[in-house]
């Protein structure tokens, strides 16, 4: 096991990695001394370790358990009344502690339901999938609205992230695939010497060892630690964490929440915010290798036809990042270093409308 310490304005804590690292839960919860327990998890991961983790805990502490069906439509105004409404039941206090059991929508929504329970209690990250190894670190917590991704939410950060990397292993493919988009936007952003390993050592999914997990989680989680303990709340350099998110986020929404996976439409969005970043600031990226890697780890690289530009841009007009009818983009300058660069929404139309024609293989102009 190796842990990396995230340093915020308001709190400092540790994010366990390994095998078997759900070990060092009952001593983190021994350190918050907790009046009560509630774990949060879903119907998929409850199956395969809720009964596990439940029986742990129970042993030594009053323990309640909540089950939401698993999938994006659970981070909803519903759930979030349901889950609070339930806490209230089992009359949790102050001193309670909430666990985050599962991938990116327990742990978005749980975070969101401590930092709102009575004002905020605390809470601890225990990620089930590779996409959480983004999401459970750096305290951004929410839920979606119809008209759009994470739009209400906090910045509320967890005591302890658990990281044990043995609940990989029974991921299907396109779990695995959805959390290793955001293992890539990493080495986009901050790392070309990570790039460089992922290109040569992954070309298809099936070649991602436990080892390579391991590293690539922990590369990962400590990318995202810096850039959060330098930018808790998105003022500046946070906003880096946002590539590919901008579209992404558009055509995940246009999909319908759960019908395209989180990391397909982050795919999407990288491809295009590559192609923006040679089209506008002159960067000279791998484009076509980029492309061709994705689709050979089963990505895909263009929106769906039936996506209306308009409407995609629509939806990225209201994008948190948006203001004043501006929308920010990060791009590339290299691999490793970006630029927040803003479109008015007229030109980002006429922009994506280029691409989505170059790719169709229409003539142009």
């Amino acid at each position: 096991m190796e842990s990396i310490v995230v340093n915020t304005s308001v709190d400092t804590y540790p994010v366990i990695v390994g095998n078997n690292a759900k070990s060092e839960i009952p001593n983190i919860i021994e350190s918050l001394s907790p009046s009560k327990i509630l774990i949060v998890t879903d119907t998929a991961v409850d199956s395969l370790y809720g009964e596990e983790l439940f029986t742990i805990l129970a042993a030594k502490w009053p323990t309640f358990k909540f089950v939401i069906k698993s999938g994006e439509a659970s981070k909803s105004f519903e759930s979030f009344y349901e889950l609070h409404t339930y806490a209230l039941e089992q009359e949790l206090d102050r001193k309670s502690v909430i666990i985050a059991f599962g991938g990116g929508v327990v742990g978005d929504l749980t975070g969101f339901v401590a930092a709102t329970y009575m004002r905020g209690i605390p809470f601890i990250q225990v990620p089930t999938t590779l996409l959480a190894h983004d999401s459970a670190v750096g305290g951004k917590v929410a839920i979606n609205h119809p008209e759009g991704k994470n739009m209400i939410g906090a910045f509320y950060q967890p005591k302890a992230v658990v990281y044990d990397t043995s609940y990989l292993k029974s991921l299907p493919e396109s779990e695995l695939r959805s959390g290793f988009a955001e293992v890539i936007k990493h080495s986009l952003i901050r790392s070309n010497s990570l790039y460089q390993f992922l290109y040569k050592e992954i070309k298809l999914l099936k070649h991602l060892s436990t080892e390579h997990l391991q590293k690539v989680i922990l590369e990962g989680i400590q990318i995202k630690a810096d850039v959060v303990s330098k930018d808790e709340k998105e003022l500046g350099l946070r906003a880096i964490l946002n590539f590919g998110h901008t579209l992404g986020h558009a055509v995940e929404a246009e999909a319908g929440y759960g019908k395209l996976s989180h990391g397909d439409s982050i795919a999407i969005g990288m491809i295009f915010a590559t192609w923006l970043s040679n089209k506008k600031i002159n960067a000279n990226l791998p484009y076509k290798q980029l492309k061709t890697w994705f689709s050979s780890l089963g990505f895909p690289t263009v929106i769906p036809s039936e996506y209306k530009t308009e409407q995609l841009i629509s939806r990225m007009k209201k994008d948190k990042k948006a203001k004043s009818n501006q929308i920010t983009m990060i791009l590339l300058e290299q691999i490793g270093n970006t630029s927040m660069v803003k479109f008015t929404e007229q030109e980002l139309l006429a922009l994506l409308d280029e691409w989505r024609a170059i790719e169709r293989g229409d003539k142009l102009d």
